[in-house]
């Protein structure tokens, strides 16, 4: 079995990742398991957040590293909040203010589509010079009401209108197969299936 570290401590994503690299006979191990410390994203790009929390969680263990940066984009905000989305209404990080922060610049604009993106970086070491990059993107729109109980982050606000249903209503094993960090990790997973970590 191959141990990979992840470079997050979000339980949502941990779990989802853990569901998706399974079948591959991949070990997933959360960076805090090993005393890896979160590190800023101080980058305006998804990718480079990623390769930056990914570079650092291998420097530390010295094993492959996956990290992940993704956000929701809203297509009247001009791709707001984008990277910033966990840290939307600051510091703490709060689904529940971000949610409502987001609901009340959207409440009066009827336009509200949105995309999931996610990028997902593998590094085989801190300086790996040829670091695997796959993303995904999901899109739906901002409802103003929540919905569901599963999922996270702007899960309950993500409707998705060819199903009838927000991305927290949806059980795990569908989420995985249509979201954004799903479609990434298979593209990511496609290439592991034809090379060693």
């Amino acid at each position: 079995m191959q141990e990979l570290v992840i470079a997050s401590n979000n339980s949502g994503k941990l779990r989802e990742i853990q569901q998706l690299l399974a079948p591959l006979g991949i070990v997933v191990i959360p960076q805090s398991n090993l005393g890896v410390t979160e590190i800023e994203e101080p980058y305006s790009t998804f990718v480079e957040n990623a390769l930056a929390k990914a570079r650092h969680a291998s420097r530390v263990t010295g094993l492959p590293a996956l990290a992940d940066d993704s956000g929701i984009c809203v297509n009247v905000l001009g791709g707001a909040p984008g990277v910033f989305s966990a840290r939307y209404a600051g510091e703490s990080r709060s689904d529940e203010r971000n949610n409502q922060k987001l609901i009340s610049i959207l409440k009066n604009q009827p336009d509200r589509r949105a995309y999931y993106y996610c990028i997902i970086v593998l590094v085989r070491h801190a300086d790996d010079p040829q670091p695997i990059i796959a993303d995904g993107s999901w899109h739906g729109e901002i409802m103003l009401e929540p919905r569901g109980e599963g999922g996270f982050g702007y899960d309950p606000y993500f409707f998705l209108p060819e199903l009838n249903k927000t991305a927290a209503e949806l059980p795990m094993e569908q989420k995985n197969l249509i979201s954004h960090r799903g479609k990434a990790l298979r593209k990511l997973s496609e290439f592991l299936a034809f090379t060693k970590l």
